[in-house]
């Protein structure tokens, strides 16, 4: 299955858009892409269907804190957009999520109801750019996991040139607006056709989208407005996260060309195996190895858990393969819903080597009625269990 993409990449906005700019940007893709406009079209179908879902974390406040910070990772069992009964009639979706005042679909030449101009540029605003993220791989124990910590973290990013403000020119007046589009980076072109009147717009040649043109550039950043900087970031790492999930630090990723919006720093969790304890989800297994007379007599054993050592009874007859649960001492759900537990199995140890007066004793032992197999009911099903794993 592909990787899914960024939500926020998706719909074509920033990381820190506003309600409403994730609407409109949420509103030109169901147009674009809607079914009823794409008959036939798999592809259309598919790019619908993601940016409904898109639209649905991103439009819902708590999705979309939870998907900021954990990324896809903390949507798993949250539900999506229904489509198990169609698509919808384009005209009725739209009128629903924007209001009564949407005239509907009205062919080629436009739709009705929309006011003009939606997109980058479209309606004259200057070019905002987005800076480009950072991605970090984190190590953690599995102690670390358990409690949460804080991580200091060296990178080298892009960062607004001090010498000239991120500007690209030392003075104000050496930036100048462009005289092609009048500073939109866009030249806007009306088209008139027997469907109707066609606007579009294309990258301004003369200054490539910028919307102004810098005479002077500023001798540090060659006129870029950024400049390479290391600096150390403290990233603060929830409880309970897991190996290969991806947190996100917003604007915290490299600076972007005329004090544009950062990107993000993404931070890739590594899990550190633990010698001893391993993870199965939230929940802990751990092997504690026993002897023949602590696994007959009973016995008293320690256990390591990741916020100490604790003592854990062995009861008389304990079988090789038992397994015990303590409570609670597991790691948390990095969601907050919960606590895993720790498993022991005692694994009773057989020695391989005896001495004579063991071998002896073992001797006299083996013709004892207590050595001779004789499985109660609760033992028989113990070895059922065991039968069934094979």
């Amino acid at each position: 299955m592909a990787e899914k993409r960024d939500y926020y990449e998706v719909l074509g906005v920033s990381r820190n858009a506003t309600d409403e700019e994730i609407k409109k940007a949420y509103r030109k893709k169901a147009i674009q892409y809607h079914p009823d406009k794409n008959p036939g079209n798999k592809e259309a179908e598919e790019k619908f269907k993601e940016a409904a879902e898109a639209y649905d974390v991103l439009s819902n406040k708590e999705k979309r804190a939870r998907y900021d910070q954990f990324g896809h990772a903390g949507l798993d069992g949250q539900p999506g957009p229904d489509f198990s009964g169609g698509f919808g009639n384009l005209n009725d979706i739209l009128r629903d999520l924007f209001g009564g005042g949407f005239g509907g679909f009205s062919g080629f030449g436009g739709f009705g109801g929309f006011g003009s101009g939606s997109g980058q540029n479209g309606g004259g605003s200057q070019r905002v750019y987005r800076g480009r993220d950072i991605r970090v791989r984190v190590q953690l124990t599995l102690e670390e996991i358990a409690h949460g910590t804080e991580k200091d973290i060296q990178i080298e990013r892009n960062v607004p040139c001090p010498d000239c403000g991120g500007k690209g020119a030392r003075n104000s007046s050496d930036i100048k607006t462009c005289p092609s589009c009048k500073g939109t980076g866009q030249i806007r072109r009306v088209v008139n056709s027997f469907f109707g009147q066609t606007v579009s717009y294309s990258t301004c040649q003369q200054c490539n989208g910028e919307g102004k043109i810098i005479s002077n550039p500023c001798h540090t950043c060659s006129g870029t407005g950024l400049v390479r900087k290391k600096e150390t970031v403290r990233v603060r790492i929830p409880a309970g996260v897991e190996d290969g999930m991806q947190l996100t630090m917003t604007g915290q990723g490299h600076g972007a060309k005329n004090n544009g919006v950062n990107g993000d720093l993404l931070i890739v969790i590594n899990e550190i195996s633990h010698p001893e304890i391993k993870r199965d989800g939230n929940n802990l297994m751990y092997t504690k190895v026993i002897s023949i007379p602590e696994a007959i007599l009973g016995a008293t054993v320690e256990v390591p858990c990741l916020d100490g050592k604790y003592n854990v009874k062995v009861e008389p007859g304990t079988q090789s393969g038992t397994v015990i649960r303590l409570k609670g001492k597991g790691l948390p759900s990095v969601n907050g819903y919960g606590t895993g537990d720790m498993y022991v199995k005692f694994a009773v140890w057989i020695p391989k080597k005896l001495s004579k007066e063991d071998r002896e004793l073992m001797s006299r032992l083996s013709s004892s009625e207590s050595f001779r197999p004789n499985p109660t009911k609760e033992d028989k099903n113990f070895f059922d269990r065991l039968r069934d794993m094979f």
